[in-house]
């Protein structure tokens, strides 16, 4: 099970992420993980909104350029190891994490990832019965 992901290209000027975000928020779109990175010349917004196919259309309108991504969002234990024990498991299956971002909340702490064959991380995942989160999940979160 996968989930997609926005990745938003920004101009490096002030106050671009803030319009962003401001956007999200006049159309009631909840931001669930963000991560930042820059170069030289723009930042790369990669997150998980809980309705990322009308997010990429109200972006998109206000001109900027989005991407979607399919991505594998873990549920896992707030606790030591829980994130080595996961890429353990794919390392195992010789499956390389193009990034990822992770984060964590009263005792509950979500990854998301991103690799090349997302469906073979599901499938590896999955079989490992770890829980993966729906984009339903997302939205109610």
């Amino acid at each position: 099970m996968h989930i997609k992901q926005l990745s938003v290209f920004l101009e490096d000027r002030s106050g671009r992420l803030t319009e962003l975000t401001r956007i999200l928020a006049v159309n009631d779109i909840n931001i669930t993980a963000l991560s930042v990175a820059e170069t030289a010349d723009y930042g790369i917004v990669r997150m998980v909104v809980g309705r990322p196919e009308l997010a990429k259309d109200v972006l998109e309108k206000a001109g900027f350029s989005i991407g979607l991504t399919d991505v594998v969002c873990i549920n896992m234990p707030d606790q030591p190891g829980s994130l080595y024990n996961i890429l353990e498991i794919l390392t195992n299956n010789s499956i390389n994490v193009d990034y990822m971002y992770a984060f964590s909340n009263n005792d509950v702490a979500l990854a998301v990832i991103r690799s090349a064959d997302i469906q073979r991380v599901t499938e590896v995942l999955e079989k490992n019965r770890l829980k993966l989160l729906s984009q339903s999940d997302i939205y109610q979160l």
